[in-house]
């Protein structure tokens, strides 16, 4: 048979198109995202938003029935303690009643004794925290001496910190208890002293020294023993409380490290975590469901200079460790998928994607660790759609 060019066109052209069509038939790969599997220190927290409040709050109440003058005092005013913050315009006739007289030597009597037992919380207070220094002076020197860890040190200034704080806080307690017997007995000595003495005008005193938190009752008007009026405490003593769900609660230990961000200011600030109450409590989500909440306290360990801008009531973001672990494999935490009781991950080898049985960790956020199924330097497809399957042709773009 003669080979003509025609014949050969003829040739290529059915070739071409066999090919176009086969080319049309193949599956094409599917376009993927991935992500390296890598070895290194995972943290497992648990992030939830909370307020900054002062730790110790002062309400100064009415001591006596009467007429409160206005106060003129505003919230962020500084006050220091003894500094006459309202003014009570009482009527004569309870005051010279006896069945009053009695009641005012009674609060005398619970003054002094309330007086006594922040005494002794003061003692023990102080005791705690001379023992708490002598701890940090001996592991200090045990560090020196190479016979103690970092850690343990750490611990001594934390416990250090805490004890004097518990000591700060029981001597405002025994001011206030000490200016409330005060009260008492002034009140006291007016029923002896009778006649116009009754009438005078009746000072309340702050407590002790600080800022105005709140002002509960501003304008003129008639108060009852008790009736509180405004609000005193130090912004600087500061602690953050973070209602978290109480399944996450049972992993919090108190001493947990804390990551406190978008709190205002740059960077981060380091927390510790002091306290998980006993009892939790219902509030509904922002879905409508009902969820059981506890609170936990954190305090701030960071410098109080890079917090100062920090007060009562404000929003911060927490990040609160419960577990760690060096040297862990992790990938991201949408490569992962469930199948009945086991995780999967499908790991791209040779252009192509392979099912891998995944011995899972634990996760947190958008990590996740395993111990086993993958390697270090593997490639992972992140979130995968239904069109891949074990051996389909993937593309990385």
């Amino acid at each position: 048979m003669r080979i003509t060019a025609g014949r050969v066109f003829a040739v290529l052209s059915v070739l071409a198109v066999v090919a176009g069509i086969a080319w049309l038939l193949t599956p094409q790969p599917v376009a993927v995202e991935t992500a390296s599997v890598v070895k290194g220190r995972f943290v497992a927290t648990i992030d939830e938003d909370g307020k900054t409040r002062v730790r110790e709050r002062y309400v100064v109440a009415a001591p006596v029935a009467g007429r409160l003058t206005r106060i003129h005092l505003k919230v962020g005013d500084k006050v220091a303690a003894g500094d006459v913050i309202a003014t009570i315009l009482p009527s004569p006739a309870p005051l010279l009643d006896p069945r009053s007289r009695r009641e005012a030597e009674e609060r005398v009597g619970a003054a002094e004794a309330t007086r006594d037992r922040t005494r002794t919380v003061v003692e023990r207070a102080r005791a705690q925290a001379a023992q708490a220094t002598a701890d940090l002076e001996r592991t200090r020197t045990l560090v020196a001496r190479g016979a103690a860890t970092t850690q343990a040190l750490e611990h001594a200034e934390l416990a250090m910190r805490v004890a004097d704080r518990d000591l700060r806080a029981a001597e405002f307690q025994d001011d206030a208890a000490q200016h409330d017997l005060e009260q008492a007995r002034a009140l006291l000595a007016r029923y002896h002293d009778g006649g116009d003495a009754a009438l005078d005008a009746w000072k309340v005193a702050a407590p002790v020294p600080g800022v105005v938190l709140k002002l509960v009752q501003e304008s003129e008007t008639i108060v009852q023993p008790g009736g509180p009026l405004i609000e005193i405490g130090d912004p600087r003593d500061l602690e953050i409380v973070v209602d978290v769900l109480s399944t996450d609660a049972v992993e919090i230990r108190p001493g947990a490290a804390v990551v406190i961000e978008h709190w205002g200011g740059p960077g981060t600030l380091a927390g510790v975590v002091r306290r998980i109450e006993p009892s939790a409590f219902t509030k509904l989500s922002t879905l409508g469901v009902e969820e059981q909440r506890v609170n936990v306290l954190l305090d701030v360990v960071s410098p109080p200079a890079t917090w100062s801008g920090l007060g009562d009531g404000f929003q911060v973001d927490t990040r609160i460790t419960v577990f760690t672990r060096d040297d862990a494999i992790m990938v991201p935490a949408g490569a992962l998928f469930r199948r009945g009781e086991s995780w999967y991950a499908y790991v791209v080898d040779a252009g192509r994607a392979q099912l891998r049985t995944v011995q899972l960790l634990r996760r947190s956020g958008r990590v996740a660790a395993v111990t086993g199924g993958l390697a270090t330097g593997e490639q992972v497809i992140v979130y995968p759609s239904d069109r891949i399957a074990p051996g389909v042709r993937v593309a990385v773009p």
